[in-house]
């Protein structure tokens, strides 16, 4: 890199190139990013899919511009891989990018951002400028066709630098993991389906409801069609006789007791009476 066709004592450039340094004496396995011999103010980059989610295993490409007040204004960023996320070839929305500027810390470098970027991988987009929600499934498959080749764009200079990242970034990333169609994903095709029948049933279920109605019996309501045998049962009608005797045999039994009672009390009037009346004689006699 030609450092004489830039003033060295301009902030911007002494910070640029500090970053060069740091970046090639201590590289991540994570990330990778060169700038372009042209333009220092311009940077390829290549991330790896962040790990436990559906990009692991993916090398996704991209592009920084820094403004000539770096750093104390914050780069843009532009992904140019299909990763299901970001839009390619669109300058991305971030707290880290010259979207929000209030945001940025001079402190921050392109390391930094490159960090924050892999960490907004598998966040919700929000509806952010530039951002994807594509289904897991679809970013799965995006990732492991990440690894086939680095995208084209630019120059044949810049294409190099793509391909050299790309390179050496797949020396580095792991295999995609091989995983089952997960349970979220079922989920959202059940829910799917659920939703296309609501709005649409099929003809041929909407048939087979039209001949169940037809063969259905004439009484709609099948609880008292099934108590309708039971209450015509042998069991239940000697429950029912029993219960109906029982009654009787008990008035039976009250009236026969009063009726006792009765001629007892009517036969001890008599005896009472009878003795009275000889009582009477005897006293007449004397």
């Amino acid at each position: 890199m030609a450092e004489d066709k830039y003033n060295l004592k301009n902030p911007a450039v002494k910070r640029i190139l500090q970053e060069i340094k740091e970046m090639q004496s201590n590289p991540s396995d994570d990330f990778t990013s060169l700038p372009l011999e042209e333009n220092i103010f311009e940077w390829q980059f290549a991330i790896r899919g962040p790990r436990d989610s559906e990009f692991e295993g993916g090398i996704y490409h991209g592009r920084i511009q820094l403004p000539a007040e770096y750093p104390f204004k914050p780069p843009s960023f532009m992904l140019l891989t299909p990763n299901g996320r970001f839009e390619t070839q669109t300058k991305i929305c971030l707290s880290i990018s010259n979207h929000h500027p209030e945001h940025w810390q001079p402190s921050w470098s392109v390391r930094t951002a490159l960090v924050a970027l892999i960490a907004f991988m598998p966040t919700n987009p929000n509806g952010a400028l530039g951002s994807l929600d594509y289904k897991k499934e679809e970013r799965r498959t995006l990732a492991i066709k990440s690894r086939e080749a680095a995208p084209r764009f630019g120059n044949a200079e810049r294409q190099q630098v793509i391909n050299e990242i790309h390179e050496y970034m797949l020396s580095k990333a792991p295999p995609v993991p091989q995983v089952q169609p997960s349970d979220d994903h079922s989920a959202e095709s059940q829910s799917d389906q659920g939703n296309s029948s609501a709005e649409e049933p099929p003809r041929d279920a909407g048939d087979r409801v039209i001949e169940e109605a037809q063969e259905s019996p004439a009484n709609p309501n099948p609880v008292l069609e099934r108590a309708e045998p039971s209450r015509h049962s042998p069991a239940r009608s000697e429950q029912l006789q029993t219960r109906v005797q029982k009654p009787a045999d008990d008035r039976l039994f009250t009236w026969a007791a009063v009726g006792l009672s009765i001629a007892i009390m009517v036969l001890l009037f008599k005896k009472i009476m009878k003795s009275i009346g000889h009582g009477a004689v005897f006293m007449d006699e004397s």
